[in-house]
């Protein structure tokens, strides 16, 4: 099950709105066949799997990191395709929360006569569907807050000015964490002072970029942007309020920017709509880079299920921005719980999940 979660991990950010599964199939103590679900969703892990495990499937023991789907979406169940194989065992951690399977895959299963056991590795598999599985209860993607604070507790320099807290090495670690995610998202507040491009440049990485996806309620996000130079390469998708100027809506689609409408009240975004509509579109995690003002209003609005601080021994001084206000700091004491602390390079990053 560990090599079954570890290959589905490599799906992560690429095969939204499906999961990221992994399958290993197991034949008299031998590895026969290994997959996981392919970028954009299709083929499913197990399908994978038994490819390539081929004859050797009939009697051997499947281990996979959720429930065989059981319904026709645009590829057919995977409960059926492991019942034609002569699979005589699965092992998953977890029911799949989507209503249209939610243990039909595993009755499925049993009634065809196959051996079904449920729960090893569910923490772990609970972690790495944290996105899959909130979309499906919650109706909107697992949301991780990303900040680089420094010894002082700034996050920008005065004037909101960008200030380069951390080293290389949590830069790299940032753009891997990029590559994990659907979806990056700013405010426009740090789209117009930092003009980021919030793309994964790691070396053979590029087409890991996320969706980015600014909060921009008035359409102020400018054409000249790299965010908007680069729409045709890597998608952007800028969430605005439903009475935003349409003159503005249209230069940015002339760009290749996606335009959404939302919720809006008294010139801010309702974020939870906002969540809700990325949801809608497939999105199931989603990283959140937008500084210290949205990162207050996630968490006073408890729409934050996970945190990576990034600490650093440098000092911004005074008149620089705080990463984190009184308030959002209590939110997240409150709303999150620390589960682990690691160096990366000259720095350290602090994990925090919801309690």
């Amino acid at each position: 099950m560990a090599l079954a979660l570890s290959l589905g991990r490599r799906g992560l950010g690429r095969t939204w709105p499906n999961p990221a599964v992994g399958a290993v199939i197991v034949k008299d103590g031998m590895i026969v066949g290994r997959g996981w679900t392919q970028a954009g969703g299709r083929p499913h892990a197990e399908v994978e799997a038994l490819r390539r495990a081929g004859a050797a499937a009939q009697g051997a023991t499947m281990y996979v990191t959720l429930e065989p789907c059981s319904h026709h979406g645009k590829s057919p169940p995977c409960a059926d395709a492991i019942i034609a194989a002569g699979i005589a065992r699965v092992v998953s951690p977890l029911e799949d929360p989507n209503p249209e399977v939610a243990g039909e895959g595993h009755a499925r299963l049993r009634a065809a006569g196959i051996a079904v056991e449920i729960g090893i590795g569910a923490e772990q598999a609970r972690r790495d569907h944290a996105g899959h599985i909130r979309r499906m209860r919650d109706g909107r993607p697992h949301v991780t807050l990303k900040l680089a604070v420094s010894a002082d507790g700034k996050a920008a320099a005065a004037g909101r000015r960008p200030v380069a807290v951390t080293g290389e090495a949590v830069r790299d670690r940032v753009h891997l964490l990029r590559a994990h995610n659907d979806a990056i998202m700013i405010g426009i507040g740090t789209a117009l002072a930092d003009d980021p491009s919030l793309t994964c440049r790691l070396p053979g990485m590029a087409q890991t970029s996320p969706v980015r996806v600014v909060l921009d309620d008035a359409l102020r996000l400018p054409l000249q942007s790299r965010l908007v130079a680069s729409a045709r390469e890597t998608p952007v998708w800028v969430v605005a309020a439903t009475d935003a100027p349409q003159p503005a809506e249209a230069g940015l689609r002339a760009h290749g920017v996606e335009v959404l409408r939302s919720a809006a009240a008294h010139g801010r975004l309702n974020l939870a709509a906002a969540l809700k509509l990325l949801a809608g579109r497939g999105i199931t995690r989603v990283m959140v880079e937008g500084g210290p003002t949205l990162a207050a209003s996630l968490l006073a609005a408890d729409l934050v299920d996970a945190a990576v601080l990034f600490h650093s021994a440098k000092t911004v001084g005074a008149g620089g921005i705080d990463a984190l206000e009184p308030d959002a700091r209590a939110a997240l004491q409150r709303q999150l719980r620390h589960i682990g602390s690691a160096p990366v390079g000259a720095d350290r990053q602090d994990c925090y999940v919801r309690r």
